[in-house]
């Protein structure tokens, strides 16, 4: 008789266990949130928490967040985007090069010059069609988009650079006879006391987060992560899902490259340089699964909100930026070890399930 009611006691207690160390990996992001507020706010009291300092962080953790979300996509496919920090920079010098050099049109021998509305528009609509190739490279030729994004990595740097021969467009305030003026406004305007990035990137989570858990696209998008051939077998359009998903990243990296350069009035090829690692980071940091088909749009901003925190912190700290890349290096394998702790619990969980179902 007491054996037999020790074994329930047993199991009950190793689920129970198991259910805490869920909750905690689940939570991870949040965890590690509080962890570095916390850390930062006591050793840096009080810089850290004096309101300029929150209003920059807020800044960059707007950026980070905004390549995050349309990253998050990607990988929910199992995929991957490499090429997104580089289209920031095209994006960037498109913008400059439209606002001082204009559209030539040497046919009709004629310079215009856009309005700022036109600006914005005609580099989201080119950084959007390199998502596009992007994903009908993947799509169409059966690519890895590893390979696929590293390539195009390479392609929007270089053009980048083509705009200006390396230069850098200064001074991009525009000239009111030309009608171009304003730019600035996008990065440093404000509504209500806060700045226009941080409500553009409350307006993408937001559509974001309505994209992946009300529509059937974003049903979609964790399907084909979760297995690709039983989502095709379904019904899903696997290969016009995967090139939406990649269009959507490039859409969200026009918008940090235009922030980026109306924050600091100029455009330089070189902007945005390694931005897809602290998007990855903050993806996985989320809890979105690298393999695909497991995560949320919230984890990642919270992931985001993380990255952003500890990479200004550490610079606050006056940590060399060697040791900035080692802990931010460190942090996304981590997450990533992490990642497949849970994975492998879910399935030992799910596995005991069956058991004592059958």
């Amino acid at each position: 008789m007491a054996t037999t009611n020790a074994l329930p006691t047993r199991k009950s207690r190793r689920m129970t266990r198991t259910n805490v160390l869920q909750f905690v990996l689940r939570g991870r992001a949040f965890i590690a949130l509080i962890l570095v507020v916390g850390y930062f706010a006591i050793t840096l009291w009080p810089q850290f928490l004096s309101v300029g300092n929150i209003e920059i962080v807020s800044k960059h953790v707007a950026q980070n967040a905004l390549l995050a979300i349309g990253m998050t996509f990607v990988i929910l496919t199992g995929g991957i985007d490499l090429s997104v920090g580089s289209i920031v920079g095209l994006t960037a010098m498109i913008a400059g090069m439209l606002i001082n050099k204009g559209i030539i049109i040497p046919a009709l021998g004629v310079v215009l010059y856009p309005s700022v509305w036109m600006i914005v528009v005609i580099s989201v609509a080119i950084a959007t069609l390199f998502g596009a190739i992007n994903g009908f490279v993947i799509t169409r030729f059966n690519v890895a988009p590893f390979i696929a994004t590293l390539g195009m990595m390479y392609i929007a740097r270089g053009f980048a650079g083509l705009l200006n021969n390396g230069y850098t467009f200064a001074n991009l305030v525009g000239r009111p006879e030309l009608h171009n003026t304003g730019f600035e406004k996008l990065g440093a305007g404000e509504l209500l006391g806060i700045n226009y990035s941080i409500w553009i990137m409350i307006v993408f989570a937001l559509v974001a987060w309505f994209i992946t858990t009300r529509t059937p696209f974003g049903r979609h998008v964790y399907a084909i992560g979760g297995n690709e051939r039983s989502a095709e077998l379904s019904g899903v359009r696997v290969k016009r899902t995967k090139l939406l998903v990649y269009m959507i990243s490039g859409f969200c990296a026009a918008f940090v490259g235009l922030i980026i350069a109306s924050q600091l009035v100029a455009a330089h090829p070189a902007t945005g340089n390694t931005f897809e690692l602290n998007a990855i980071a903050a993806v996985v940091l989320g809890g979105t699964s690298l393999a695909g088909g497991r995560g949320s749009i919230g984890g990642t901003i919270i992931g985001a909100f993380v990255i952003g925190v500890l990479g200004d912190g550490l610079v606050m700290s006056n940590v060399s930026s060697f040791w900035q890349m080692v802990i931010k290096g460190a942090v996304i394998v981590l997450a990533v070890i992490i990642d497949q702790v849970q994975a492998r619990m879910q399935a030992r969980i799910a596995l005991l399930q069956q058991q004592e179902m059958g």
